[in-house]
């Protein structure tokens, strides 16, 4: 299992944010749903259970089907989306300072 994000020390485990955080940690790419369910380290139910929120609020697009497969994306126009990554960016600023801050101190004694 890997190391918690900056956004899910925060949030939380909730599959809903676990969704989210993948699709942030990979933007700019498409995924299938099981992709997302692999990915986010959730039960496909959970992808199910939680698709719908995420669509009625614009977090994902489709961005192409082949066949029966549709493959979907973060909604970067969304501005839910764009206060997420900036809510991230914020998040890696600040833990950024403070590890500075630890070198600082670590260095100094």
């Amino acid at each position: 299992m890997k190391d918690k994000s900056l956004l899910l020390q925060l949030t939380g485990e909730m599959p809903l944010f676990k969704i989210i955080d993948f699709l942030v940690e990979n933007k700019g790419l498409d995924f299938t749903k099981t992709d997302i369910e692999k990915g986010a380290e959730i039960s496909r139910a959970s992808v199910f259970n939680y698709w719908e929120q995420l669509e009625k609020n614009g977090l994902v697009r489709e961005t192409r089907r082949f066949g029966k497969t549709r493959l979907y994306t973060l909604n970067a126009e969304s501005p839910v989306v764009k206060k997420i990554l900036e809510l991230e960016a914020t998040l890696i600023r600040q833990a950024m300072v403070s590890a500075t801050k630890k070198k600082v101190i670590v260095v100094n004694n």
